[in-house]
């Protein structure tokens, strides 16, 4: 087994952290300034984290402009990135001057929400308009503050492309999602070749 201690660094050409911890879905996060100036970045540290009502959150290395924007307005959208969106959405993770237009840098259209005012990805089959739930600055075992900060937000709004739902259930293969894996510059997909269904003991 190799065997390291993340303190003391992993001695290997890249960290496996986030190699093994995968592959990830990613969130594609739209927000505003308060000045309305939109932003939209990728964040590779994304989840689902309750059912009723629906949280959603991610992590930014660092005080970004999306946790900027989130924690003025109190809101964002979460838009599904799928294979035919990797290219665009890889390019709105290019680091911007504040205020700069990632939707109009990577040729995206942004379309209005129904319930907040952050606009959507218009390209992408499936966006969630979320309100922030809270926004956590993580600390090390020791409580030493990390410049990390967890944003969760609670999902007000479902948009899904209805070419996506059969018999009323969502597929989730037939949306291509991207997830991210480890190294610098390694993703997936995912077909339903690779799927298999198991039941939970308590519902047999």
């Amino acid at each position: 087994m190799y065997f390291y201690e993340p303190a003391k660094g992993h001695g290997l050409p890249h960290d496996p952290l986030n190699a093994i911890i995968g592959p990830r879905p990613i969130g594609w996060i739209a927000s505003l300034d308060g000045q309305g100036r939109r932003n939209l970045a990728p964040y590779s540290f994304f989840n689902c984290f309750n059912y009723r009502p629906p949280i959603i959150g991610f992590a930014s290395s660092g005080w970004k402009d999306s946790v900027r924007n989130i924690t003025q307005t109190k809101e964002f959208v979460w838009n599904l990135t799928t294979r035919a969106l990797a290219v665009p959405m890889n390019e709105t993770s290019a680091s911007l001057p504040h205020g700069e237009d990632e939707f109009a840098r990577a040729g995206l259209t942004p379309v209005a929400s129904r319930i907040i005012k952050t606009p959507r990805v218009a390209e992408s089959p499936v966006n969630f308009e979320c309100r922030l739930s809270q926004c956590i600055q993580l600390t090390a075992a020791d409580g030493t503050p990390v410049d990390s900060w967890l944003v969760l937000g609670e999902v007000v709004a479902v948009h899904i492309d209805e070419m996506l739902l059969e018999n009323g259930i969502y597929q989730t293969a037939k949306a291509q999602p991207v997830l991210r894996a480890g190294g610098p510059s390694a993703y997936y997909g995912i077909s339903e070749a690779q799927r298999f269904d198991l039941t939970r003991p308590d519902n047999r």
